[in-house]
Parts: C-alpha cells; structure tokens; sequence
C-alpha cells in the first residue's frame, strides 16, 4: 500500500481567542501557516481572563480525585460549598456527573495523572518558545506560593497527593511551617491560619496581559483576529473546511466550554461541562508577598498590580447561566476569615467563566474523524497552564502530519 505524504495545511482557521486557541495559532505561523482566529466575544473574554494565573507543576492535577466523594454528596448541592452542583434534569449534565463520579477512583486518577504528565513536563519550555519568539508578556516568579491551613490536619490531603505526584515522576518542592512561624512567613494570613505549605520554583502570569500579548504577536506576524465571529457550524468541502463563510484547508475548535456542538460533529464523544468560576479584585492593608492557596476552601488569592485577585468555586452548570450571587457572597465570606486586610465590601471586576471539563479530568487535543478538523479543549482549570504546549504541539501534528507521543492520553476519540 502507498502512504499518500502528508501535506501541511496552507491557511487554518482557529475558533476560539484565548490561550488554548491563540497559542496554537502562534506555534501554526511557527511552522509556516496562515492562521485566521475567530471567537464569539473576543481576546481573552472567556475563562482566560479571569484565571488566577498560576503555573504550577505541583497543583496541576485532574479534576475528578478520589477525595471529592468523600467530601459528601449532600454538601456539593449546598450553594455555599467549592463544588457546587445546583439540581438538574439536564440528560447531558446527568451523564456526565455519573462518568465524573466513575473517574473519582484512585486509579483512575492516577491514569490521568500519568497521562497529564507529558503536557507538564513540557509546558514551561512552551512558555519560554513564546516568549523567545516575540511575545512581549513575560512570567514571573511565584517563590513561593503559599498553601495555606486553618488545622494543621487539613494539609494531609494536600501531602498525600503531593506522594502521588512524586510516584508518577512528578517532582513537588515544598517545606512546612506551624503557628507562628507560619503566619510569620505572610503576614497577610489571618490569625486562623496554623500550617502552610510553602511551594518553591511555581511560576505565574496576568492571564488576561499575557493572551492579549499572544494575539498581537499573532497579527504582528500577519495572523488575523476577527471578534465577534460565532461558528456555528463547520462544514467539509473537496478540498479543505468552510468556517464562517470562507474557506480553509483545516480548523482548531478551541473555544473553551462551548466546544460541544463543533466536536460532535468532528465525532467527539466526549462531554464539555462547564465548571463555572467566580473571581474579582480589591484591595488589601497588607499585600500578600505571593500567591496564596486555601485549599479547604478552594479560593485563590493572586497579586495584580496593586490589587489581589481572589477567584475560587466549582459550579456545574450551564455555561450561558447567569451568575449566582451567592456563589460570591461564599467566596467573600471564606476570604474574610482566612485573610488579613481585605476590603471585600469594596470589590471589582467581579466575574463568572466557564472553565471546560472533561468526565476524566484530561484535555482533549488532537484530530478528529475527520482529518481536517482538530479539537483543542476541555484543560479544566489548567487551559493556562498546558494552553501553550498543547498548542505547540497540536501545531507539529497539524504541519507533520504525525501525532506526538504526549498526546496520546488526549485524543480526542478516546
């Protein structure tokens, strides 16, 4: 049998303008290709704004832990709770929470572990590609991120993962401190704080700075953003796909938690859920010195300019919902106790997005049944993180024509 050579795509359309859908673009011109963008609102308007921002190697894990169902069925329906489930009929949402459910196993876990640790392992490199190559936004140091308890028993969950990490090839860098010398370590921390975690060599970003600093290197390099632009379908011709209107030799859909529609139609069996997250902004007497983890109660705090951004929460729920105050009014009320200073009646930037979920807690990157179509989603709250290599590598299957081994977990057929 003769193998017909792959011949790289000369002009690709890329649905969806945040980090996942912009950096493939990016690393798509690295091999020589024409990129057009297009996304319903526009650059970073989706979950890549108002992420925390966080690269870390140590915390990035899959979504579905074996921990979640002992934390208790009835608590993820309560509104106040960091995972939050609100009542449904929804056939789809039912079958992905019973396919979630089957995943929070130790051993599956450890699975996705293992198939996530291809894309850690190279995600560093693939910001430093970006940057080397003309993206102006830089990453910073987050030395160290502190990961904070209000009992020093709480933090046991928190160092048995940090064991599993270390049995899947994952090394995690950390020491402890108690009481005093605790707090004494960031003086931003309430006194009902008695054990941190502190995390060394963590890095991270202004998510919203560094994707807009993506799509003009993008343009700069003639790639062209069109905002606005809603793909609702993607239909195959002769010679290549037609995505809104013209026409293209293939496409990336990589627009977040709406993604279901287009990949069904590229054969994608996979469940996209969103899983909704709240953040705002305000000001702090004591700026923390780093970011701050309180994993009990799954908020974050990163320091903007002069600002923190405290963002948190787990919400299953329809993507285009409107936002709950409640779930606002919890992540204020979990930030009041556990960190000094915070002016919470005088917030800003308040936001809900829709991060992308797979059933199984990994990404979905690869082609589709249809060879012209490829699928770039579902990274959970790590579509910053692993957004840059599994563009990068996307792009080499796209121009090659060859899938790279680190995508084999993430096919997006599995």
């Amino acid at each position: 049998m003769i193998r017909t050579p792959h011949k790289p795509p000369a002009r690709v359309a890329v649905v969806g303008a945040g980090m996942v859908g912009l950096s493939t673009a990016w690393f798509l011109q690295e091999a020589g290709v024409e990129v057009t963008v297009l996304d319903r609102s526009g650059v970073a308007a989706g979950s890549s704004w108002g992420n925390a921002g966080w690269l870390t190697s140590s915390l990035a894990t899959p979504l579905p832990e074996p921990g979640i169902l002992k934390y208790g069925i009835r608590a993820m329906f309560s509104p106040s709770s960091p995972l939050y489930i609100p009542p449904t009929a929804d056939p789809r949402m039912l079958r992905w929470l019973a396919r979630f459910a089957r995943n929070c196993t130790s051993a599956r876990w450890n699975k996705a572990m293992r198939g996530m640790l291809p894309l850690i392992q190279g995600a560093r490199t693939a910001f430093d590609a970006l940057e080397a190559g003309g993206v102006t936004a830089r990453t910073r140091p987050a030395d160290p991120l502190t990961v904070a308890f209000r009992r020093a028993r709480d933090s046991e969950g928190l160092l048995e993962e940090f064991a599993h990490l270390r049995a899947t090839g994952r090394p995690v860098d950390f020491y402890i401190l108690d009481g005093a010398d605790a707090r004494n370590a960031e003086p931003s921390l309430s006194d009902e704080i008695t054990r941190v975690v502190l995390l060394r060599g963590e890095r991270l970003i202004d998510p919203a700075r560094y994707v807009r600093a993506i799509a003009d290197s993008v343009r700069e390099r003639g790639g062209r953003i069109v905002e606005g632009a809603e793909v609702r379908t993607v239909r195959p011709t002769p010679s290549g796909v037609t995505v809104a209107g013209e026409d293209y030799d293939s496409v990336v859909l990589a627009h977040g938690a709406w993604i279901n529609r287009l990949a069904r139609q590229a054969g994608v069996r996979q469940i996209v859920q969103a899983g909704r997250g709240y953040s705002f902004t305000v000001k702090t007497d004591q700026m923390p010195e780093g970011p701050l983890y309180f994993a009990k109660q799954k908020v974050v705090c990163t320091p903007l300019g002069d600002r923190v951004r405290i963002a948190g929460t787990m919400e299953f729920r329809d993507v285009g919902a409107p936002k709950d105050p409640r779930r606002v009014e919890s992540l204020v009320a979990q930030t009041r106790v556990l960190l000094r200073g915070a002016r919470l009646d005088d917030r800003q930037d308040e936001w809900v997005g829709a991060r992308p979920c797979t059933a199984d807690g990994l990404p979905l990157v690869g082609a589709g049944k249809d060879p012209r179509v490829y699928v770039a989603g579902g990274h959970g709250m790590w579509g910053i993180f692993l957004g840059p290599v599994s563009g990068r590598l996307l792009a080499e299957e796209i121009a090659t024509g060859h899938r790279p081994e680190a995508l084999r977990a993430v096919d997006p057929l599995r």
